[in-house]
């Protein structure tokens, strides 16, 4: 690990302050990926601000009746809050889905969605890696690609994004607030969080430099039951192969969005409309246009049959 310089912050407005005068500095709260990143010299910031005493760790409800969750809330806690498990039930299950019980004790709300992929060919520093190093190549492609994208990759990268929780918030329609360096606030939809990998997949999010998370906000209940439910390579403790969270209505209408498969929980109004015709439209809208290799190329059948067991399952709800 290379050395840094480190500082406490205690507001938002501090913590913006403080970005701006250290371009390239990294915030840390759990710090469950930065630390590491930082150990394997993958990240190499020369200054953290450490933000876990600006006060941003509540679970409140909104004046539009929906939920406004603190960029510290712990994944934890998140996942337990009464209102999160009747309301935003897909939420709670796919973050108990995640990680272990440790890490979930440290992780934050805003650190989960900004985790970086698990391709091992980013955390290989032997390997060319255009996430990592741009511009160096990309040793997955025509590697070993069974975890990797099937859809929405390009010819520089076909890494996954790995959150649970994230997919579980791109269902709900969730909306990203932020501060930026220059101290002014904004509000990202979750679906505008995440770039397309393209030529530049080192720039993951839509975030600017220094542009601290303060908060995701819920919007108000949707009902319906609600699922989430992963296949991985072992019972717990391990990334998703395939991930589905959907939001069932009585109707048979809903929404479904779907981990494991992409740069980015994927999801389209196309994929939603297509739920009361049964899991074969949906993925076939969803990943009509994937491009799985000869090791991935399972995901698109998995994903269906997943889909397929929550239909299936009528009001039993899955993690």
């Amino acid at each position: 690990m290379r050395a840094f310089t480190y500082q406490r912050v205690r507001t938002p407005a501090e913590a913006a302050e403080a970005a701006a005068r250290n371009p390239g500095a990294r915030f840390i709260a759990g710090g469950t990926n930065l630390l590491d990143l930082m150990k394997l010299e993958i990240e190499t910031p020369a200054h953290l601000i450490d933000v876990n005493g600006i006060g941003l760790d509540k679970i409140e409800p909104t004046p539009e009746g929906g939920l406004r969750v603190g960029a510290l809330v712990r994944n934890t806690d998140l996942a337990a809050d009464a209102t999160v498990r009747r309301d935003y039930a897909v939420l709670s299950r796919a973050l108990l889905a995640g990680a272990s019980a440790q890490l979930r004790n440290k992780a934050t709300t805003a650190g989960n969605l900004l985790q970086r992929t698990r391709c091992p060919y980013f955390y290989d520093t032997n390997q060319a890696c255009n996430k990592r190093q741009p511009g160096s190549g990309c040793s997955a492609i025509g590697g070993y690609s069974r975890q990797l994208a099937v859809v929405g990759a390009s010819d520089a990268c076909i890494a996954t994004h790995p959150s649970d929780m994230a997919v579980g918030m791109r269902a709900l329609d969730a909306v990203v607030e932020t501060v930026r360096a220059d101290g002014a606030g904004r509000r990202i939809p979750i679906a505008d969080f995440y770039r397309p990998p393209g030529a530049t997949p080192h720039l993951e999010n839509t975030l600017q430099p220094g542009e601290l998370i303060t908060a995701v906000v819920l919007p108000a209940p949707v009902g319906g039951r609600h699922h989430y439910q992963k296949v991985r390579d072992r019972a717990s403790y391990a990334f998703a192969l395939v991930s589905v969270a959907a939001i069932v209505q009585p109707d048979g209408s809903g929404r479904v969005a779907l981990g494991g498969v992409a740069h980015q929980p994927w999801r389209s109004a196309a994929g939603d409309a297509a739920l009361p015709q049964g899991a074969r439209a949906v993925i076939a809208s969803l990943l009509g246009k994937a491009a799985p290799t000869k090791e991935n190329a399972f995901k698109v059948a998995l994903a269906e049959r997943t889909l397929q067991s929550i239909i299936a399952d009528g009001g039993k709800a899955k993690s």
